[in-house]
């Protein structure tokens, strides 16, 4: 059998957009269907539950290979059910990432917990354990906190672009729209989802501001560089449709003039400048990366970062704060010149 995710509009709030169903028939997987308006009801972002419907889409597939129907029952759960996900994902090629199987079998854990609320201790309870989880920078109370099943990943380290990388990826633009979705990224640090959301109201301009709509629907106001002001300035004076809808990025060519940028065509403009440019390793990420190493070496303190980029917690934002053993010595060395030390008393 065959499943696919649907994007169904509806005037429901309460009511997940996207339907996971058979595709034969048009007719709905109950449990997951329930489980996204759960998440809907909770006003998770679009794209969140997108990702959701198609992370259980994932599941589905497997589990109907497995046990030939696609209903789960309870008495069909067992302690090895997510390992054995586990397992048929870490089987996939290419091989995924170990963040992106964490992140499968989190939201499968979570899904089946609310499909059987009763059952918590049926759903992999050999690698559930309570524990004691520090509070973030040591500052509160610890709180008790119970584990999941997670695969090891390695740790994450920052790679931000050079200079040279960036001037040729930029020197490889010819549009203003294009360059103003760049100098967001390179000079604001905004994540792709929210350079697409952006309407051209949440523009301040003589203010020099910015209004964000970040993960969970969460608003940051944040201070526009005088070089993406200009950058904007000049997309929405020379190339920007006047007929447009109220997104301040649209298409510039073809049926689609003057609608929302998608995903799929803000995808497709990094791929074909990475070809034109040759630099492979731009994305718009990387972008985002390459602002933050850049705040962090400027001497932002980690407060205003985690404000400037977004983050709910402060763990996130510290994966930037990468000292280098030359740093040390060279911070070290301009706080010792400045601490007052004892002068040394002369012995006749």
């Amino acid at each position: 059998m065959t499943f696919r995710v649907n994007h169904q509009s509806s005037d429901n709030p309460a009511r997940c957009p996207y339907r996971v169903v058979v595709q034969a028939t048009g007719r709905e997987i109950d449990w997951i269907n329930q489980y996204l308006d759960y998440e809907t009801v909770r006003r998770l972002a679009d794209h969140t539950l997108q990702s959701y419907a198609n992370e259980l889409l994932y599941f589905l597939r497997w589990w109907e290979s497995v046990h030939r129907t696609h209903a789960i029952a309870k008495d069909a759960l067992t302690e090895s059910t997510l390992l054995d996900y586990v397992r048929f994902l870490s089987g996939q090629q290419p091989p995924l990432s170990g963040s992106t199987i964490n992140t499968r079998i989190a939201i499968v854990d979570k899904a089946l917990r609310h499909l059987f609320p009763d059952a918590p201790n049926q759903i992999a309870p050999g690698f559930q354990k309570i524990s004691w989880q520090r509070a973030p920078m040591g500052i509160g109370r610890p709180r008790l906190a119970l584990s999941r099943l997670r695969v090891r990943t390695p740790k994450r380290t920052i790679t931000p672009l050079s200079v040279d990388e960036v001037a040729r990826f930029w020197s490889s633009f010819r549009t203003s729209r294009d360059l103003a979705i760049v100098g967001l990224m390179l000079l604001q640090g905004l994540r792709s989802q929210e350079i697409l959301d952006l309407n051209q109201d949440d523009l301040l301009l003589p203010e020099a501001q910015i209004r964000v709509r970040g993960k969970g629907n969460k608003t940051r106001f944040l201070p526009l560089a005088p070089e993406a002001t200009q950058l904007l300035d000049h997309y929405l004076r020379l190339e920007r449709p006047a007929n447009s809808s109220p997104a301040l990025f649209v298409s510039l060519k073809g049926s689609a003039r003057g609608a929302r940028m998608t995903p799929a065509g803000l995808r497709s403009l990094f791929r074909h400048h990475r070809q034109t440019s040759g630099v492979k390793i731009a994305n718009p990420h990387r972008f985002r990366h390459t602002f933050a190493s850049d705040m962090v070496r400027a001497g932002v303190s980690l407060p205003a970062l985690m404000q400037l980029m977004g983050h709910a917690n402060i763990q996130t934002t510290l994966v930037y704060m990468q000292v280098t053993p030359l740093e040390v010595y060279q911070q070290y060395a301009r706080a010792i010149a400045q601490h007052i030390r004892p002068v040394p008393v002369s012995r006749s």
